[in-house]
């Protein structure tokens, strides 16, 4: 690891407290009696208090930087997937019309389903980068599961590009941290029948329309789409 992967480890380290509306727990690190109120360790057995007391401290420090490493890199992923969008905007609005050829030149349109490819346009573009603002305002102010497939995509756009940074940078973040993290955020998620090519598992999504004109629209009452992407 060079100089600047240390410099950008203790950078996501500082971010890690940014991101507020996803605790560390849920990121994947278990929690340990003495970072616990006392109400709190009453909803634990006291054989399940003691088996998370018996941690190794070390071990214990190493999920914890870990742990931390990945909220900040989820915070630092959050800006870049904004930005990136904003180029890709840019990118597009200098075309007449979009094509797989251009969609595969950008930095994230291109990591959405490539069967639609062809309605990935400016308009497109800017309705996506409103939800994708939203959904990364929920990792603030406390999350709350996607309520659309367009939603549910700029989160795996967010994960795209949190790896992005992982393998550049080789850091050293918890195992598996993507499936863990994706099953915390798109649990059960509709938007996985997107990426297969398989008709049984498009099918068994049930009621859930799949069709790009449903990508904006709210999965059931109750769920939300910022009013500029749903129109």
């Amino acid at each position: 690891m060079s100089a600047d992967d240390d410099d950008i480890t203790e950078d996501l380290l500082a971010d890690a407290d940014k991101l507020t509306g996803l605790g560390l727990e849920l990121l994947g690190l278990d929690p340990h009696p003495d970072d616990m109120t006392a109400e709190q360790r009453l909803q634990f057995d006291p054989e399940d208090l003691e088996e998370m007391a018996a941690v190794d401290p070390e071990e214990r420090r190493k999920a914890l930087r870990q742990t931390r490493l990945l909220a900040g890199l989820l915070w630092n992923s959050s800006s870049i997937l904004i930005d990136q969008l904003f180029r890709d905007l840019g990118t597009l609005s200098g075309l007449e019309s979009g094509t797989a050829a251009n969609i595969a030149g950008t930095s994230v349109l291109s990591c959405l389903p490539p069967q639609f490819a062809a309605n990935y346009d400016a308009k497109f573009t800017r309705k996506f980068i409103v939800v994708a603002s939203d959904v990364t305002a929920s990792l603030v102010r406390g999350w709350t599961a996607p309520g659309s497939l367009a939603a549910e995509l700029a989160v795996r756009c967010l994960l795209d590009q949190a790896e992005i940074t992982e393998d550049i940078y080789e850091l050293d973040l918890p195992e598996d941290w993507r499936a863990n993290v994706q099953e915390v955020l798109l649990e059960d998620a509709d938007s996985d029948a997107l990426y297969s090519d398989d008709d049984d598992t498009r099918a068994a999504t049930g009621a859930v329309q799949l069709g790009f004109e449903h990508w904006f629209k709210p999965f059931a009452p109750g769920d939300t789409v910022p009013p500029y992407a749903y129109s």
